[in-house]
């Protein structure tokens, strides 16, 4: 049986090899290089997304922190837009969805890749 398995798919690779010549299997026409600020194009972002300023900072170190270790990392946050008061709870609302994304999420090892990142999704930033 082990042989008969092997023999088919012998075959097929030799099938697909015959149909399709290797420089076509292993082509990287299909790659498109993109430039530094297009990536934001492709990534679903939508357009009034795509061109947002952001701050790139160094978070300053909290009052009950002893260690070094939150010290020298890099941050990006989100210029914040309009922003309005709830009036059933008094809580300070916005419609903006990266309100609060630089808070906990974009956070890097230097400046140098913070501004890399923004370069490369095409945002404006502010250092």
């Amino acid at each position: 049986m082990a042989a008969f398995v092997q023999h088919r798919s012998c075959f097929a690779a030799r099938l697909l090899l015959s149909r399709y010549p290797q420089s076509r299997l292993l082509s990287t026409d299909a790659l498109v290089e993109l430039k530094p600020g297009e990536i934001g194009i492709v990534s679903g972002i939508p357009d009034e997304h795509l061109h947002r300023r952001v701050i790139i900072y160094s978070p300053a170190r909290t009052a009950s922190q002893q260690g070094s270790g939150k010290v020298g990392k890099w941050k990006i946050n989100f210029m914040s837009t309009q922003k309005w008061e709830n009036p059933l709870m008094g809580w300070t609302s916005t419609g903006d969805p990266f309100a609060h994304v630089g808070d906990s999420a974009l956070s890097f090892d230097s400046k140098e890749a913070a501004m890399a990142f923004a370069e490369e999704l095409g945002w404006d930033y502010l250092v």
